[in-house]
């Protein structure tokens, strides 16, 4: 069986010490036990819809100048125009969820 590691350390957090796909999870006691699929499901969810709010930042982290050349811009041009010039077009391109 292969297990969702991730889904299942986010539901069960701080009661599991260890998941092995060929072998089963295990407890903080070492007891064997099965994750329950519809807890399991909503962690999932939960970490899904983590990863699409934080799709935003990764974009945008992509699409800004290096630190440097932007603060060359602002030293030539301004902050004002820094906003206006790079910062407000990439937040507009890579909206907040």
């Amino acid at each position: 069986m292969k297990y969702d590691h991730e889904a299942i350390a986010r539901a069960y957090a701080g009661k599991w010490r260890k998941i092995v796909d060929d072998d089963g999870c295990y407890d903080k006691n070492d007891n064997k036990f099965e994750p329950d699929a519809t807890l399991v499901a909503a962690a999932r969810t939960e970490l899904d819809k983590e990863a699409i709010n934080q799709e935003y930042f990764w974009q945008r982290q992509k699409a800004y100048p290096s630190w440097q050349d932007q603060l060359a811009y602002i030293y030539d041009n301004g902050v004002d125009k820094w906003k206006t010039d790079i910062v407000d077009p990439v937040k507009t391109k890579y909206p907040k969820p």
